[in-house]
């Protein structure tokens, strides 16, 4: 440093002397050197060569000899008339203006004004000789002007504060940071040569460094250690700079450099205390039963000093999971999976502990510590075995068959009991004691609470505590299709021609159950000679008849067999009308058939059945007449009944408030004599069908009740328990609600025909406004001895 120095000094001492004889030239009167750059180096005149370069001139900034005289140039055309000299560039005539002028006769150049190196370092300038008419005489002369540096600038650090780190225990020599400073003076002169130092250290908390505990190198302001900082007992330190120019003996100004101690991981967690004891609820699924405590030396908050817990023995099954506060760093034990106290009611865990960054340099023994966990009993729900239960069983299950028994259990071994809490069909029924389900009946896989052929049933058990806890299983059926249905045929009823110009009646086998349990179907015919069956596909035949068979109806039994095991058939009687047809296969009108019938009919055939119809017909009149003239000898008779005795005579009125014979008297009104004739079936006769006892033709149908249907099973006998009364009387109303057989009908009802009229006129006679001269009361006399005397009253005739 010292050389540095006296280089300085030296340096400056040399520029004073180049600037002295000039300055003291002009003190003593004597006038500078001029300068003749048009001259040559040997004395002789010349023309100038414009690639001549006149050396430069050296200017001391901050002069304080204002005007200063720097230099004279002279033309060597003054011999022959007046040189007017001229100025021009930077610093004269451009900016900055107005800092040089010319003496326009003598050539001296002078500075107006204190030169700053620090703006300006330099000027290039030309200097012209012109005559007096502005001519140009000479080539124009370059003159550099070169400002000379004075250490009037203080060097300045770079930032206001510097901040930096350096890690714990770092090596003596460890580079921590660089600070920097600049200085405006010239830096190829000593008044730029900057050094650095620290003046003074303070650390954070106060009063922990009794040494120095940071050194820089002057020439590059680099800060290093010099030994190594325990970071939890010294966390920063402040140094107060200092940097001086001319190389530490010029101008000096200050700074401040703060340096941050940062962690390692030097030190291990450690439990505080390691005993710990919890309670958590059984069954039940908890956060945060209970916390751990460890501690750790590194900074808090640092990734040093955080930590992760484990669950090292004493959690076979996982019943545990322990987490990490972020912000406290302690241990929160949780319970994942519910506990059972009737298996285990204590938990003993024990646990470790880890930093998340690995340890650094030392070996620090792992901490543990023993958690207890007291599980506590509480009232358990039932539990189901499985839910939910599953089973299969085919739909025509036997009423009273068991389905499923043993279904649940209840961990603290309370009673249970069981109902069924939906079961939308009715088709179950439970043991309230036991949970045994079975059929209440036979099930339908057509019933639309099946889905994919599974029937689905809720069952509710609860046990026998003070809170009577409950829980709901499902029960899924699989219902298995079973042959329940017999097959049947369409259409019952066919027209064929009997010259066979149709090839037959298409039958058509329907099944309610499903595959394989329907088709393909099986034809037959059990007894009918005449007639053939004959299967066209799995679900279709064609009835026929083998020979020509006379005009009329028949009822052909046809037996239908489904696919199902067991077999299943049923037989269907066709009523097939045979007739003869024209040649659209239509049958014709009867007295055409009479006459197209190929067979033919006599002509005294024909005149005995005209007889026969006229006969009738005579029979009718007078049956007629014999009512009329019966009716008219009653009126002449003065008002007797029908017949000759008057022990004939019937009080046909029933008085409902005498005690009558009941069910045998046999004196009363003969009900058969109100229904209709036409529907009296007559009994078997030897013209009726083989097959179903009845004349040839259609069979007589119900008008009544729906045709051909069976009725449902009723319950027979009442329960032995009082408790399913409910149970009998719903069965029975299910039954009555769907039997097809019993009113209400969704038909049309046809009542017992009451007779085919009455002899007595309409009552709206009474109110008519014509006399009583007008009516007619003989058929009074028809109704009884009781009758006769209200005849006589209206009528005195």
């Amino acid at each position: 440093m010292e050389l540095r120095r006296l280089t300085g000094q030296f340096l400056f001492l040399f520029t004073l002397c180049q600037v002295w004889p000039s300055s003291q030239t002009e003190q003593q009167g004597l006038e500078p050197a001029v300068l003749y750059p048009w001259r040559q180096a040997r004395g002789g005149l010349a023309r100038m060569k414009r690639d001549w370069i006149i050396p430069p001139i050296r200017v001391l900034e901050n002069s304080k000899q204002i005007p200063e005289k720097l230099v004279q140039i002279k033309s060597d055309k003054v011999s022959t008339g007046q040189v007017i000299y001229r100025l021009d560039g930077p610093g004269v005539n451009q900016e900055p203006k107005d800092l040089f002028e010319i003496d326009e006769k003598t050539g001296w150049i002078n500075s107006k004004m204190p030169l700053d190196r620090e703006k300006y370092s330099s000027f290039t300038l030309k200097a012209f000789a012109l005559s007096p008419s502005g001519e140009r005489l000479e080539s124009p002369t370059t003159i550099e002007i070169y400002v000379l540096d004075q250490n009037d600038n203080r060097p300045n650090f770079t930032q206001p504060q510097f901040e930096g780190s350096v890690r714990e225990f770092a090596p003596p020599g460890t580079s921590v940071m660089r600070v920097k400073a600049e200085d405006k003076d010239d830096p190829m002169t000593d008044n730029a040569m900057l050094s650095y130092s620290i003046l003074k250290q303070e650390s954070f908390p106060p009063s922990k460094a009794e040494k120095n505990m940071f050194g820089i190198r002057e020439a590059t302001g680099e800060i290093y250690t010099f030994e190594g900082i325990d970071r939890e007992e010294i966390q920063a330190i402040s140094l107060t700079l200092q940097v001086a120019d001319m190389s530490g003996m010029g101008l000096t100004s200050t700074g401040h450099a703060i340096i941050n101690i940062t962690d390692i991981n030097n030190h291990g967690p450690k439990f505080l205390p390691d005993k710990y004891k919890f309670y958590a609820v059984e069954n039940a699924v908890t956060d945060g039963i209970g916390k751990v405590n460890a501690t750790d030396g590194d900074e808090r908050g640092g990734q040093n000093w955080q930590v992760q817990y484990h669950i090292s023995e004493g959690d076979p099954n996982s019943h545990f999971s322990i987490a990490t506060d972020p912000v406290t760093n302690q241990g929160i034990l949780s319970v994942i999976k519910p506990l059972d106290f009737e298996s285990n009611p204590e938990h003993e865990l024990v646990l470790t502990v880890s930093n998340l960054v690995p340890l650094e340099g030392i070996d620090s023994p792992s901490s543990t510590a023993t958690v207890t966990v007291m599980v506590l009993n509480e009232n358990e729900a039932p539990r189901f075995y499985e839910d939910p239960i599953l089973v299969a069983i085919p739909e025509s299950i036997v009423p009273g068959t068991v389905i499923v028994k043993n279904i649940a259990h209840d961990p603290d071994t309370a009673k249970l009991r069981f109902e069924i809490s939906h079961d939308p069909e009715r088709w179950l029924v439970i043991n309230h004691d036991t949970g045994e389900v079975r059929a209440r009946r036979t099930f339908d896989i057509r019933s639309p609470h099946v889905k994919n052929n599974i029937y689905r049933a809720m069952i509710k058990v609860s046990d026998a505590g003070i809170d009577e806890i409950s829980t709901t299983g499902t029960l899924e059926i699989s219902l298995v299709e079973t042959n329940d249905y017999s097959p049947q045929l369409l259409p019952l009823s066919a027209t064929l021609c009997s010259n066979r110009q149709t090839q037959g009646v298409l039958l058509t086998a329907t099944d309610d159950d499903m595959p394989p349990h329907s088709a393909p179907f099986t034809f037959t015919l059990p007894f009918a000679a005449n007639w053939t069956v004959m299967n066209i596909n799995d679900t279709h035949a064609i009835l026929e008849h083998l020979v020509d068979v006379e005009s009329g109806e028949f009822y052909v039994p046809v037996t239908v067999s489904d696919s199902g095991k067991p077999q299943l058939a049923s037989i269907n009687y066709i009523n097939v009308t045979v007739c003869p047809c024209d040649a659209d296969g239509e049958c014709k009108a009867i007295f055409d058939a009479i006459f197209a019938n190929r067979v033919g009919i006599s002509f005294i055939a024909l005149i005995v059945i005209m007889s026969c119809l006229a006969l009738l017909f005579l029979l009718l009149l007078l049956t007629v007449a014999v009512g009329a003239c019966r009716r008219h000898h009653m009126k002449k008779g003065g008002g007797l009944l029908i017949g000759v005795s008057d022990d004939d005579i019937r009080d046909n009125v029933l008085n409902y408030d005498e005690q009558g014979g009941g069910e045998e008297d046999e004196n009363v009104f003969n009900i058969d004599l109100l229904r209709n004739p036409s529907d009296i079936v007559p009994s078997p006769s030897p013209f009726a069908s083989p097959v179903s006892g009845f004349p040839r033709g259609r069979q007589p149908l119900r008008k009544d009740a729906p045709h051909n249907l069976p009725s449902p099973t009723y319950p027979r006998r009442p329960p032995a328990d009082p408790t399913d009364i409910e149970d009998f009387i719903n069965d029975g109303l299910e039954a009555a609600d769907n039997d097809p057989n019993v009113p209400p009908y969704d038909t049309a009802l046809i009542y017992d025909y009451e007779g085919d009229g009455s002899l007595a006129g309409s009552l709206s006679t009474l109110a008519s406004a014509s006399s009583d001269g007008d009516q007619d009361y003989d058929y009074l006399n028809d109704w009884g001895p009781r009758f006769k005397k209200l005849a006589n009253m209206y009528d005195p005739r």
